[in-house]
């Protein structure tokens, strides 16, 4: 525990790349297997659930620091976050402990979850007179579910093909699934990771892995540099882009799986695509969109959260929700690795794939044609009304990359502009990291009627933390604490003087909500400071942007 908290505060310390490598490497060359299994599994994005609820944690903190609940809840307003408030407030450890990262999380850590609520309280104070700060600080952050620290996947891949002298792409796909949120890496996973490529690993017909995902960049420049930047539409194949859940379709061995981009095994949640790729030849490989389909045409992003929130999944909800998956690459076929093939070369061979299978649950995400891209551009205005963001552009000759490349091809992702409303700011938080001593996180509302009705009042609709600039935060955050009404733990409720243009992707109805709506990434697109409060957008408005 002590290498990797150390190898934590490295990490956290700098912003250097070349730093944060060789600290990689110095761990993973001198921990233990075990150790490096678990660090590997944290650094990359694994992320086990929440092992303690934070309202009990908070309780046990606040009364072994002996401060009164005003104190604790001010000390994490000034921190602004959990973990770290507590490491901080814990008195000193009286015990010591010579264990390391493996040992902490399977026999202390990950046994919280099963330990009775009547001696939690006693088994946590006791792991904690064991932990000095530094420790401590990561000890709360892998509890509360909240670790994260400034090293992306692909550092850690890099980081083990140096260990390991392999190509960091063998890596890449040796730790597809080795984050999945129920995962438990060993040494052996560990040595699976950095052991030598053999033949036989070019055999999968018996694995359900996929393959690290191909990435697109995004694509912003005026339609006029279109032709100078990029050349003639010929060079393309140009697709919509799928507002849905990006995966991998694996047939292999006589079994099917289906991988999310996040790396999640998400079969169950999509039988009838698992029953789809029963019916597809082996070693087959699809890479494709799941979207809600009916009558011809995607669905809203939202009646696919509907589906994705059910823990059952009943006759009834799948005749009312049925998915497809829109595909539009080939990676794998008859067990042969396609990658290296031309991305017209991969479409042409999906193409025969999908005309030989013909099944209601499998559809060709259509290539799209254009001379020029004005004239593209003007089919991209039906992006909205069709349910997609815009349109990719793939390179005919690009090769499938790992991760967002261009060193073999690249795709770009042509987005339409986003949906916007003027909102007033009437909440805010304080951020995490080093946003932590300054009020970044706001929630926003509308009026609920128009300026002539009498006693209008605002209601609350969306949440952002993202698209101002670290001086504009500065400018907001002064703001908020002169004109905070009240505190409601770390929330305040702010006098309503400022108004910000919000920009999302998405609006649909939600019972969930106060406002009745729910809309999907929301970002501060500018500070609206020539707008008064009174001339802020109304529910009406909000209501005006939704889907017929």
């Amino acid at each position: 525990m002590k290498k990797f908290a150390a190898l934590y505060r490295e990490l956290d310390a700098t912003t250097s790349s070349l730093a944060k490598q060789a600290a990689l490497q110095r761990y993973l060359l001198d921990a233990s297997p075990e150790d490096a299994a678990w660090a590997v599994y944290f650094l990359a994005g694994g992320k086990p659930r929440q092992l303690v609820p934070a309202k009990l944690l908070r309780l046990l903190a606040q009364e072994a620091a002996g401060l009164p609940e005003w104190l604790f809840d001010e000390s994490y307003e000034a921190v602004g976050d959990l973990a770290e408030t507590i490491a901080l407030l814990l008195p000193p450890p009286t015990e010591a402990h010579d264990m390391g990262l493996a040992e902490w999380i399977e026999q202390h850590l990950l046994p919280l979850r099963r330990t009775s609520p009547e001696s939690l309280a006693d088994v946590l104070r006791a792991q904690w007179r064991r932990l000095p700060p530094d420790e401590r600080l990561v000890y709360f952050k892998l509890i509360t579910g909240g670790f994260r620290v400034g090293v992306s996947r692909l550092q850690v891949t890099q980081a083990l093909a140096a260990v390991g002298a392999l190509d960091p792409k063998r890596v890449a796909q040796r730790l597809m699934g080795y984050t999945h949120i129920a995962g438990q890496p060993s040494r052996a996973d560990y040595a699976a990771l950095i052991a030598p490529e053999s033949e036989g690993e070019q055999d999968q017909k018996t694995s359900g892995q996929p393959y690290p995902f191909f990435l697109a960049h995004p694509f912003n420049l005026p339609v006029a540099q279109f032709d100078t930047t990029l050349g003639p539409p010929a060079n393309w194949l140009i697709e919509w882009k799928w507002d849905g859940i990006r995966a991998q379709l694996v047939k292999r061995g006589g079994q099917v799986w289906l991988w999310s981009r996040g790396e999640e095994l998400v079969t169950d949640r999509f039988p009838e695509l698992a029953q789809m790729g029963e019916t597809l030849p082996e070693g087959t490989v699809l890479d494709g969109e799941i979207v809600v389909w009916r009558e011809g045409r995607v669905q809203p992003f939202a009646e696919l959260q509907r589906r994705i929130g059910r823990k059952t999944l009943g006759p009834k909800l799948l005749r009312e929700i049925p998915v497809v998956l829109l595909a539009y690459d080939l990676l794998e076929w008859a067990g042969r690795d396609l990658r290296d093939q031309p991305q017209q070369e991969r479409r042409q061979s999906l193409d025969r794939l999908l005309a030989e299978a013909q099944h209601p649950s499998l559809v060709a995400s259509p290539v799209l044609e254009g001379e020029s891209w004005d004239e593209l551009a003007r089919q991209r205005e039906a992006a909205r009304s069709m349910g997609v963001e815009g349109m990719m552009l793939k390179q005919r000759d690009a090769r499938y990359g790992v991760g967002r490349t261009k060193d073999v091809g690249v795709w770009w992702k042509w987005k339409i502009d986003p949906l916007s409303i003027d909102a007033v700011l009437i909440y805010a938080q304080r951020g995490h990291g080093r946003r932590a001593s300054l009020y970044s996180d706001y929630t926003f509302a509308v009026w609920d009627a128009p300026p002539e009705a009498p006693e209008r009042q605002l209601v609350p609709f969306a949440k952002a933390y993202s698209g101002l600039t670290d001086a504009e935060m500065a400018r907001v955050d002064a703001v908020i604490r002169k004109t905070t009404i009240e505190s409601f733990g770390p929330v305040r409720s702010v006098k309503p003087t400022l108004v910000f243009e919000l920009g999302f992707e998405g609006i649909a109805r939600s019972s969930r909500h106060k406002s009745g709506i729910a809309v999907r990434f929301p970002r501060m697109l500018r500070w609206r400071e020539d707008k008064p409060v009174a001339e802020a957008d109304t529910l009406q408005t909000l209501a005006a942007l939704l889907p017929a």
